[in-house]
């Protein structure tokens, strides 16, 4: 079963929908216990960084997540959920995530050329980096995902698996053992976005340890 952390932050519908779509158990939980039972877990978000942080740290949700990615349970962050999941966020001002994977988000606006529009906002080609990871087992390098991002990852290149040109090479997708992140949006990326989840849910132990 794929527990979707609920903390506030988030489209969980669209979510919940695409795993339903691949035939994949789901559910939508705030519940600490749900989350211990369940084989894998999502955190989505949308929205400010700073705003999330807190909401997750209020729900209690981030030490038991934290806990349960210790404990080698698959864990994916979608969109803002993948900046969680790292080090720090320089989004107004200096932010803690969940410390997951080493690294820090910050603004596009630092490394794009400026005549390039913040947010950015389509459809991009994934470039594959450092392997081919298993979360990509059933996607082609090239194929487009849908982004909508103003902050980006980085400082993290050993976890980097994916990256998208946007006027600069930016972090897409990141991996550290049984943690993923992908700053585009699965759920809104198609037939390809949703091979990426079934990759996520097919996923084995011995794949990610």
């Amino acid at each position: 079963m794929v527990a979707i952390v609920d903390y506030g932050v988030g489209n969980l519908f669209s979510l919940k929908s695409s795993f339903a779509a691949i035939g994949a158990e789901v559910t939508v939980t705030d519940d600490s216990d749900v989350l211990r039972n369940a084989d894998k877990i999502i955190l989505p978000g949308v929205g400010a960084f700073e705003d999330a942080a807190k909401k997750l740290r209020d729900s209690g949700l981030d030490v038991v997540i934290k806990e349960l990615a210790a404990e080698g349970k698959p864990l994916m962050g979608i969109c803002l959920g993948m900046q969680l999941l790292f080090d720090k966020s320089y989004e107004y001002g200096e932010h803690n995530g969940l410390g997951l994977i080493k690294g820090s988000v910050k603004s596009i606006g630092d490394v794009i050329p400026s005549k390039l529009k913040i947010p950015h906002i389509g459809w991009n080609p994934l470039i594959f980096k450092n392997g081919t990871n298993p979360l990509f087992r059933y996607i082609n390098e090239g194929d487009c995902v849908y982004f909508v991002h103003s902050y980006y990852a980085c400082d993290c290149d050993d976890a980097v698996i994916a990256v998208s040109e946007y006027g600069a090479n930016l972090t897409a997708a990141v991996a550290d053992k049984n943690v993923f992140g992908c700053q585009f949006h699965p759920e809104k990326s198609g037939k390809t976005g949703l091979a990426i989840l079934k990759a996520f849910v097919d996923m084995k132990e011995e794949e990610i340890c």
